[in-house]
């Protein structure tokens, strides 16, 4: 059987060692978000939650899609007619 106090030290060095890591791990978090180009809200770095990352995107429906490239073309038409005149 292991001794108590052994165990405890075990724990503390897991919990320094941890410790370490989380810091390790937020500062490559922190250079990934100024790396391109995305700087921290409030100066806490962006982490995404398990919850954020499952969310399914929305999706547009077809008749959306058709509704916004009439409205497209309508503006470049109307685009094209100004700029030949």
């Amino acid at each position: 059987m292991v001794r108590r106090d052994v165990l405890e030290a075990a724990l503390v060095g897991l919990q320094q060692r941890r410790a370490r890591l989380d810091d390790k791990i937020a500062d490559i978090r922190r250079q990934l978000e100024t790396r391109y180009g995305r700087p921290p809200r409030n100066g806490v770095p962006a982490v995404e939650t398990a919850a954020q990352s499952r969310q399914k995107r929305r999706r547009i429906s077809a008749a959306a899609r058709k509704r916004m490239a009439a409205a497209q073309k309508k503006r470049w038409a109307e685009y094209r007619k100004q700029r030949t005149t």
